[in-house]
């Protein structure tokens, strides 16, 4: 983070692959990462790197905030459902589950791989670092607050997040269809088709988010 000034100031593009620059609150981000930030002066320039929200922004950012990978899911996920009057976005759950590797390098005992296998665990749910994240980026698409229950949790497998998310219904509309239309033209985004399931191992190694839509008991399932 520290470098990121000086090759701004030197003409340089920067593409902040850390969580630097992804919170526009300063407080928040420093409550979060439990240190000041180091440039804050350059917040307000960065653009969120979420091309399906903010593409025409980032064609043209000298500064690009790269997103965490619990927020894109969960963002991506209810990017159709976000928009006023369709859900109670006062009661959004997610209820996410990561790989390993999604708790950090750290070399601690409790995330070594061969410590998880065969093993299912929750962690954070007192407060993930990227919860305000994510309700920053679904405040945003429902153009007001947003509240998010995040439980994490890390499965035996080598990578990838499957994340259920749940949404109760303010207005009776067909979100298949409204779905189709919202993704329609993603390239990052595979919406499966009515009925449908996204299952990890179908997309190994890829760099698209499979998304599947379902309404049992008058909720919405992603």
């Amino acid at each position: 983070m520290c470098r990121a000034p000086a090759l701004l100031d030197s003409g340089v593009r920067v593409i902040d692959l850390a969580a630097d620059f992804r919170i526009k609150d300063i407080a928040e981000w420093e409550r979060c990462c439990g240190m000041p930030h180091a440039c804050p002066n350059w917040i307000e320039n960065a653009v969120y790197g979420l091309p399906e929200i903010n593409r025409e922004q980032i064609c043209s950012a000298r500064l690009i905030a790269n997103q965490g990978s619990y927020p894109i899911t969960v963002q991506l996920g209810l990017m159709s459902l976000a928009k006023p009057g369709l859900v109670k976005t006062g009661s959004l759950i997610a209820d996410a589950e990561s790989r390993v590797s999604g708790a950090g390098r750290k070399a601690e005992a409790r995330i070594l791989f061969f410590e998880d296998s065969d093993n299912f665990k929750t962690y954070a749910v007192s407060g993930h670092r990227h919860l305000p994240e994510i309700r920053k980026g679904l405040s945003s698409m429902a153009n007001g607050s947003v509240g998010l229950t995040f439980v994490p949790h890390l499965v035996p497998m080598n990578r990838g997040i499957h994340a259920t998310l749940y949404a109760r219904l303010k207005s009776d509309v067909d979100f298949q269809s409204l779905s189709e239309k919202t993704y329609a033209s993603e390239f990052f985004v595979d919406l499966l088709p009515a009925k449908f399931h996204p299952e990890k191992r179908s997309f190994r190694s890829a760099i698209t988010r499979r998304i599947a839509v379902h309404r049992p008991q008058g909720v919405i399932l992603w």
